[in-house]
């Protein structure tokens, strides 16, 4: 199983979104970090299909998508950022209209939707209207719904908003079982998300893919780069506006900054171990 991003530019106008961008994924989870505007969402849809680019191709199993576009919606399952829904179907009811749009026969859809509505913790309000839905129920259908064909492709656009921490928890044990001998994208602004779950990271910045790797690897960009100092409370407004500050934690005796800079910063700071946090702060925030 293969899925292959080749030289893919996409413009609007004057405005290049996404800039020669390749990429061969295999089954695994991949965590996409970017900033807003760097072309995540853009990207996403033209896998999907749902948009097409001025250059370039997507591949599965080295073959263009377009020349199996039936087969390969059959096994894609996606989540956009705007997932819409229709508020007057119950939960149930629009788990089994998705299933019939992917082409599933009718007692195996419906065991298969009972099932992922008990897994997203809907099974309770199966039968409610979705308009009656709360934000993070209406994103936990959207999540079930992504999944409701077993993909062997998962594209999940921004997933935890409107998650509370325990829900996240849950998601993140949902997606790392459901990942095994699968390809998942992911995107997400909760750098944590990604920090637990994502097998390997890739960095969009601009249009461009800046770095990919492990954790551990891109870490290894920042090594020596991270540190805590304290700094009188008057101070700190000053220092933020010439260093990347990833925290900061008032006390007593003046403000904690956790800051990212590449020299030591004042003479009492300390070097602390980087985080994926103070990575993305790097990449989204120096110099920007």
């Amino acid at each position: 199983m293969e899925l292959t991003i080749n030289n893919i530019t996409k413009q609007y106008g004057n405005v290049t979104v996404l800039d020669d961008v390749s990429y061969r994924f295999t089954p695994g989870i991949y965590g996409i970090l970017g900033a807003n505007g760097a072309g995540k969402t853009t990207l996403f849809r033209i896998i999907c299909g749902l948009m097409r680019a001025n250059c370039g191709n997507i591949q599965y199993d080295h073959k263009d998508i377009a020349l199996q576009a039936e087969y390969y919606r059959s096994i894609l399952g996606f989540l956009p950022q705007d997932f819409r829904y229709y508020p007057d179907f119950t939960g149930l009811n629009f788990m089994m209209y998705i299933a019939s749009l992917k082409g599933l026969n009718g007692k195996i859809a419906k065991k298969r939707c009972l099932d992922l509505l008990i897994q997203v913790g809907l099974d309770d309000v199966k039968n409610k209207k979705i308009r009656k839905y709360s934000g993070g129920m209406k994103q936990r259908l959207g999540i079930a719904q992504a999944m409701i064909n077993n993909p062997e492709i998962l594209i999940l656009d921004e997933p935890t908003v409107g998650l509370d921490p325990k829900e996240r928890v849950k998601f993140r044990k949902l997606i790392s079982s459901f990942a095994s001998e699968k390809i998942v994208l992911l995107s997400t602004h909760i750098v944590s998300d990604i920090e637990y779950i994502a097998d390997e990271i890739i960095i969009l910045k601009k249009g461009r893919i800046e770095n990919t790797g492990t954790i551990r690897y891109l870490l290894k960009d920042i090594n020596k780069c991270v540190w805590e100092c304290l700094v009188p409370e008057k101070e700190v407004n000053r220092i933020e506006q010439v260093y990347t500050v990833s925290n900061r934690k008032y006390g007593e005796d003046g403000v904690v900054l956790r800051l990212i800079s590449r020299e030591k910063p004042f003479a009492n700071a300390k070097q602390v171990d980087p985080v994926l946090e103070d990575l993305y702060l790097f990449y989204f925030r120096e110099g920007e």
